[in-house]
């Protein structure tokens, strides 16, 4: 069974000391590959996805009536500790404020933040502040990133592909920004569509093939265009997605290859094999 490996964003974290606690409890926090750093991290999830849970929870007006007292103390606990773990893990990288900073730091301190934001802001008139910062403790999810084992192979191939998407996505700007001028034209404010801003609201609308109908056009030339933007919707929808899954598919083919057999010098093996799948033999990595 293959084991999850830290993202590239964590991986590169160096222990504050190469002895001491500091440095056996950098093995199990940043560590995935012997058994106490494998408990560290499934206890971790379920922590995450308990408090999840109890944040979803939370909002339902019956349940919030009847366990409100339950859920208040358990968000407690696992604000409690989930900033002693925060707290651990500047503590035992070398570099502290660098840890904070990057994209796992500021996800764990956004985990902790709105429970004790929430002690500062009082009064009726910001129940929907309170609301919405209590709403942000469903963002630990995205603690649970650095647990799947493929989710670097998913930002890799997304980095990759990211020049092109940018081109996809700003045509389609283009073409939103086009028919929606054309149809404010065609249809002008009478017919609902007030400004070009509106009018592209509906391009984007009817492009995606949402179709909500607020918006729909009553002219012959203006049903005429909206037939063109729905054939052009049907057309271009599947493009980013055809784009990440050639990237996402070049980047298993590299990850399979670098992995050779020295028995039998086969290649192509899954990223987390431990052994050929030809002869049985034990894998080793070929160099980068």
């Amino acid at each position: 069974m293959s084991q999850p490996r830290p993202l590239k964003s964590e991986s590169s974290v160096a222990p504050a000391t190469q002895s001491g606690w500091r440095a056996r409890w950098f093995h199990i926090i940043f560590g995935h590959d012997d058994a106490p750093g494998r408990l560290f991290d499934l206890v971790l999830i379920i922590v995450i996805l308990s408090s999840i849970v109890v944040a979803v929870l939370d909002t339902v007006v019956d349940l919030n009536a009847r366990f409100e007292t339950a859920f208040y103390v358990l968000e407690w606990i696992f604000t409690i500790a989930f900033t002693l773990e925060y707290l651990m893990r500047l503590a035992v990288v070398a570099r502290p404020r660098r840890y904070a900073l990057s994209f796992f730091g500021i996800i764990d301190l956004l985990t902790v933040l709105p429970t004790y934001l929430s002690l500062f802001i009082a009064g009726s008139q910001y129940l929907l502040v309170i609301r919405a910062v209590r709403i942000l403790r469903i963002f630990r999810i995205l603690k649970m990133t650095r647990y799947v084992g493929e989710a670097d192979l998913l930002w890799a191939s997304l980095q990759r592909a990211r020049h092109k998407i940018f081109i996809f996505i700003s045509t389609i700007l283009t073409l939103v920004l086009i028919f929606g001028a054309l149809m404010y034209v065609i249809e002008g404010p009478q017919n609902g569509y007030t400004s070009i801003p509106r009018a592209m609201y509906w391009a984007i609308v009817t492009m995606t093939t949402v179709g909500f109908g607020d918006i729909t056009p009553h002219t012959v030339l203006g049903q005429v265009l909206t037939s063109l933007i729905m054939l052009v919707g049907y057309s271009i929808i599947a493009v980013p997605t055809g784009i990440f899954a050639a990237e996402l598919a070049a980047g298993i083919r590299e990850a399979r290859q670098r992995i050779i057999c020295p028995s039998c010098q086969l290649e192509e093996h899954h990223p987390d094999a431990r052994y050929c799948r030809r002869c049985g033999a034990e894998l080793t990595r070929a160099p980068e």
